[in-house]
């Protein structure tokens, strides 16, 4: 008989009730605690996805012994800290993207995971919808050729309030980090590491970019153009352009939608899919296959990937001069990473 996967969930906003409804589509899945920083709203949660444990605190949820993973839905400027709190715990973690805040962040939780000898992913899920495994599927058919750009968007109007998360600097706002890390990732899972960067960023009054584009050359005369917003609305669609077509992942791209394939000298053919879900499944199924087989990774969204990600962000928030003074104190980042404490709990 198959293991029933015990979840938690730190951090109960929006994305992680989208995430607590598709867990109640997985057989084999079961939301099994929650934490907040209200325990009120950790009750509430609870019982709405009857979850038999809840907490007013994220700590006191590994009072729960027998959790197998927990999903890490805080905002991202904390899933450093969150995400070093369950590796210290030995609990297996998939962490909403990014990963964290910058490369030294990511170093540390990777070192820390390998140490631990614990599961950890980077929740990504557009990695795991059926349309990117038939994007990668296409592309490696050759059915567009060599693929030579990328074109990419995501752009919002947001309603402002310095308060919220999208636009306070200490929370880890602004459009890079919250939805340009969706047309950076593709960039890197089709055309790899770039050779050069150059970006730019509208700042806007509480100091986080509000509109950030970004041009990437590779090898080959391979080139990705990518924007990002949170003011103004765009068609949030992704194009790849090969020698003999183009894939068009039609808009909202990066959740479940559908695919164009135009090749040359041939109609266009939309490609559909059956989805039953928001589209969170596919990542939780991946992280329960994986410790299913005592993976400590995985394979899809490895470790290295996740650090090649942040890196990239890091290359293009220095280009752009997007900058968060509450991760990215470089000495004090170093300090904290060689004070550690790797005990075995």
């Amino acid at each position: 008989m198959s293991k029933t996967f015990k979840w938690g969930i730190i951090g109960l906003g929006k994305i992680a009730h989208k995430f607590a409804e598709d867990l109640q589509r997985i057989p084999n899945a079961s939301l099994h605690a929650v934490a907040s920083r209200s325990e009120e709203k950790a009750k509430t949660f609870a019982v709405q996805y009857n979850a038999p444990n809840f907490f007013g605190s994220y700590d006191e949820i590994f009072t729960c012994a027998d959790l197998d993973v927990i999903y890490i839905a805080t905002p991202h400027a904390y899933h450093c800290e969150n995400v070093l709190m369950c590796l210290e715990h030995q609990v297996a973690v998939l962490c909403e993207k990014p990963l964290a805040m910058n490369g030294l962040e990511v170093k540390r939780m990777i070192t820390l995971a390998k140490f631990q000898k614990t599961f950890l992913m980077e929740a990504m899920w557009t990695r795991f919808l059926p349309t990117m495994t038939k994007v990668l599927e296409l592309i490696g058919q050759g059915k567009i050729g060599e693929v030579k750009s990328i074109r990419a968007d995501f752009g919002f109007k947001a309603l402002f309030d310095p308060h919220s998360r999208l636009f306070n600097q200490s929370l880890g706002g602004g459009s890079l980090m919250d939805v340009g890390v969706y047309p950076v990732f593709l960039s890197l899972l089709v055309l790899g590491k770039p050779t050069s960067v150059n970006a730019v960023a509208n700042i806007g009054r509480t100091n986080v970019d509000e509109n950030c584009g970004i041009l990437l050359k590779y090898d080959n005369n391979r080139m990705a153009i990518l924007q990002s917003s949170i003011v103004t609305n765009t068609g949030t669609e992704a194009y790849i352009f090969g020698e003999k077509g183009t894939i068009k992942i039609n808009s909202r791209w990066h959740e479940p939608t559908s695919l164009t394939l135009m090749q040359d000298g041939k109609d266009p053919k939309d490609i559909f899919f059956d989805f039953d879900s928001h589209g969170y499944r596919y990542e939780a199924e991946e992280v329960m296959r994986c410790l299913r087989n005592e993976k400590k990774e995985s394979e899809a969204m490895s470790l290295d990937f996740s650090l090649d990600l942040i890196e990239l962000l890091d290359t293009i928030r220095m280009k752009a001069g997007i900058y968060y003074p509450k991760n990215d104190n470089f000495t004090e980042a170093i300090s904290a990473a060689e004070s550690i404490n790797f005990s075995m709990n």
